[in-house]
């Protein structure tokens, strides 16, 4: 039985995904058949059971509750409805993924704002969890380029949302509340113009806090060393090795390197000098994804950067959702347990997080991190909120369930590794303590992965006040839905 489901698993690894409409539009039409394939399963759930996604896949890395209630029907939501070139605006359906977004929006010449970075996140996800790359120091968060919204409530309407109107407080408190208020059908989001190359600057530092300081610098002026600055983010490998890689969008032709094979793009950072760049230039959609091939550095785990495995591994195979089949494989089995047991290593517990510190107290932070935490690299991006806000905006927090200062610069530390389990300690206890120090140092965490916290602490830092109360009081009056506390906090 076992091994049956094993093959099973490396089966739908190796088959092409069915449906890929590289750079097609799906038209109103289709669009129109997938709502309503969706509203045809929403009514087929039974009404005393758990209204959740029918979906297989998923970037979060929390457990999910299992349930033998069919789900929500999503598979004709998975595409771009149309492009408008001159407005700069796509409506997109719920769960096309940003791969195929890009791919419909890179022949005009245009991209979303802001690009996770890696192609199986959806629009979607991105917009009710929290996405975030190497545009948000200057283009914020996925959900601030969105225009208007049809949202799947739990109450089973599709109502349509914008920053003003009659579901305005569904607009602004629908980012970080992960399908507890309802999922999105159709987005239209501002798009920015592209040029086809982004050349690069790695520049290296031995300080975390000129780093720091560097960074300010560069989110304030938008260019170093008299260089126009388009794309943000850092490495940090040590406390005296870290990098910024500033990138510059280019339409001048040449060559260009290639990450997508046997050259590993995190390792093409590094370099001795503090006082000369490192440059390198990328396509613009080879730079969109350069962090997907090696899944950041975590391919590493599974022997990917072996030279000698890395030579015979299919490159199609070289990508995130690849990644994703063997962690399935692995929680099934329990393999990584497992080998360290073989060692006589305790088992291991998965730190896999994301979390935004103040771009002031970013150093203090990772100096921190890098002593009581055994885990490197580390990625930083930094972010703000854009200015101005749109519309209908709180001055003081326009975007209640996530509450980030506006005029405030943060940095998202990324981390995604795991750490030995002391005997005897608390379960989580690696995390517990990261989460104790992030609201210590006045950040936030985000909720894709584990979460310990008590519900009276989850509910200070993540229900803004009583306005999640009020809208899952009237965006879903019948709990059909989970609420924001048993959906993201590890349940035991």
């Amino acid at each position: 039985m076992a091994s049956s489901g094993l093959i099973d698993i490396l089966l739908d690894v190796v088959r092409p995904a069915h449906d890929r409409r590289r750079g097609r539009l799906v038209g109103a039409h289709a669009h129109r058949a997938g709502v309503d394939r969706l509203l045809a399963s929403y009514r087929a759930i039974p009404t005393d059971a758990t209204v959740r996604l029918a979906k297989k896949t998923s970037n979060l890395f929390r457990a999910r509750a299992g349930t033998s209630a069919p789900g929500l029907d999503v598979s004709g939501l998975t595409g771009v409805v149309s492009v408008d070139p001159v407005a700069r605006t796509a409506d997109v359906q719920g769960m096309c993924t940003f791969e195929e977004l890009v791919d419909a929006t890179l022949p005009f010449g245009l991209a979303p704002l802001v690009v996770p970075q890696l192609k199986t996140i959806t629009l979607g996800g991105a917009v009710t969890g929290l996405g975030i790359e190497s545009t948000s120091f200057r283009n914020g968060l996925p959900h601030e380029s969105v225009l208007e919204i049809d949202v799947l409530t739990g109450d089973g309407e599709i109502l349509t949302a914008r920053p003003d109107g009659e579901n305005a407080d569904l607009f602004w408190g629908f980012p970080n509340s992960y399908g507890t208020l309802g999922y999105s059908v159709r987005l239209r989001i501002q798009l920015e113009r592209v040029e086809p190359y982004v050349a690069l600057r790695h520049v290296r530092f031995t300080s975390l806090e000129d780093l720091q300081s560097t960074m300010d610098r560069i989110v304030t002026d938008k260019e170093y060393d008299g260089e126009r600055v388009d794309y943000l983010d850092g490495v940090v490998f040590t406390a005296d090795e870290c990098y910024l890689t500033l990138g510059r969008q280019t339409s001048e032709p040449g060559p260009v390197s290639d990450y997508t094979g046997r050259d590993i793009y995190y390792r093409s950072l590094q370099h001795e000098s503090v006082n000369h760049p490192k440059t390198d230039r990328l396509t613009i959609r080879d730079y969109l994804w350069r962090w997907d091939t090696d899944w950041f550095w975590c391919s590493r785990a599974f022997g990917a950067q072996n030279p000698k495995v890395r030579r015979f591994w299919p490159k199609k195979l070289l990508r995130s959702s690849f990644y994703w089949k063997l962690i399935a494989i692995d929680h099934r089995y329990d393999v990584a347990d497992r080998l360290e047991a073989c060692k006589g290593n305790p088992p291991r517990e998965r730190v896999v997080q994301d979390v935004e510190v103040p771009l002031e107290r970013t150093a203090d932070f990772v100096h921190w991190f890098l002593r009581e935490i055994p885990i490197e690299p580390l990625w930083l991006c930094p972010l703000r909120l854009r200015e101005p806000a749109p519309a209908g905006a709180s001055a003081q927090r326009p975007w209640p369930l996530y509450p980030l200062e506006p005029k405030r610069t943060y940095v998202n530390v990324g981390f995604w590794s795991s750490v030995p389990i002391t005997p005897g300690a608390s379960e989580g206890a690696a995390n517990r303590l990261i989460e104790d120090t992030v609201a210590g140092f006045d950040g936030h965490k985000s909720l894709y992965s584990d979460a310990y916290y008590s519900r009276e602490d989850f509910e200070r830092l993540y229900y803004g006040g009583d306005r999640y109360s009020e809208l899952k009081n009237r965006y879903d009056p019948e709990s059909r839905l989970l609420d924001l506390f048993s959906k993201a906090v590890q349940r035991r």
